[in-house]
């Protein structure tokens, strides 16, 4: 048998295969996490943005003017977008919506134009509205600004609450992470440690025995985090291919965020945790290994 084959059925072996579909679990484990949380910081962005608040306008203002005004709304760094609503857009879709016309009864149309405005995220607290109504109302020709206080309050109070509940769940799947993947290299090297004890009876140095050790325990790593991923995005191509919208929260930063989290995790946590074993077992004596 050649060297190079040799070497490669001693590095990629069915241990090696087990290893890495475990450890690819785990990190798929953690990869879920760390969508959550990056997804859910996309979910609020888009909540928070979808809330509309109205500008009333009065009745003897002209288009123009109306759209000369959303023009400069437009313009304020607290805008995501606002939308002209005429008086009679206003009028067909009440109609629509409620199927009866009130100008047919009452004589006249009894909606007043309006502006549709959409806040960036970062403004969408009660203090900040409470400044940008203030500044409108301003305006002599603002009749009034509608919004749902109440609305913004409980979803900005459930996002908090969601977001600490992510970040401690982040926090303790990290840690349980951490444990199942040291435990399984930690029982890979330890069917080994006879072995090292041979090495070192032999004369070789700490750094020649753990660079095998090292080298299999890195591409463990690199492997079970590319397997990891590809499940990842699969997941998440089948999950906006079904729901087209969430395309706005399942974004390609979020999943390549997740791709190189899973990626570092993967490659850093099973080098240093074959290191921190290897280092443990060099340390003990010959007597020792059969007590362990």
């Amino acid at each position: 048998m050649k060297p190079g084959k040799k070497h490669r059925a001693s590095l990629f072996d069915l241990q090696f295969v087990t290893s890495s579909i475990s450890t690819s679990l785990v990190l798929l484990l953690l990869g879920m996490v760390v969508f959550f949380v990056l997804a859910a910081g996309n979910l609020s962005v888009y909540v928070r943005e979808h809330i509309n608040f109205s500008i009333i306008l009065d009745n003897d203002m002209k288009e123009r003017d109306i759209l000369r005004m959303q023009k400069e709304l437009n313009t304020q760094p607290f805008i995501k977008g606002t939308q002209y609503i005429s008086k009679e857009q206003a009028l067909k879709e009440h109609t629509e919506a409620m199927g009866t016309d009130p100008a047919e009864f009452l004589g006249y149309n009894p909606f007043s134009a309006s502006i549709e405005v959409k806040l960036k995220s970062a403004y969408t607290n009660a203090d900040s509205i409470a400044q940008i109504e203030k500044s409108i109302k301003g305006n002599a020709h603002v009749q009034d600004v509608v919004y749902q206080k109440e609305l913004i309050n409980a979803v900005n109070d459930n996002i908090r609450h969601i977001s600490l509940l992510l970040l401690g769940g982040a926090v303790l799947l990290t840690f349980v992470s951490f444990v199942l993947i040291n435990n399984t290299i930690r029982l890979t090297i330890y069917s080994q440690r006879f072995l090292i004890h041979t090495m070192k009876l032999v004369g070789a140095s700490w750094s020649f025995i753990r660079r095998p050790f090292l080298r299999r325990n890195f591409w463990i790593g690199l492997l079970s985090a590319a397997l990891a991923n590809v499940v990842l995005w699969i997941a998440a191509n089948e999950l906006v291919s079904r729901e087209p919208e969430l395309i706005e929260v399942v974004t390609p930063m979020v999943m390549t965020q997740v791709s190189i989290a899973v990626l570092l995790f993967g490659v850093s946590i099973t080098w240093l945790c074959a290191l921190f074993s290897i280092n443990r077992y060099l340390r003990m004596k010959a007597s020792t290994l059969y007590y362990i």
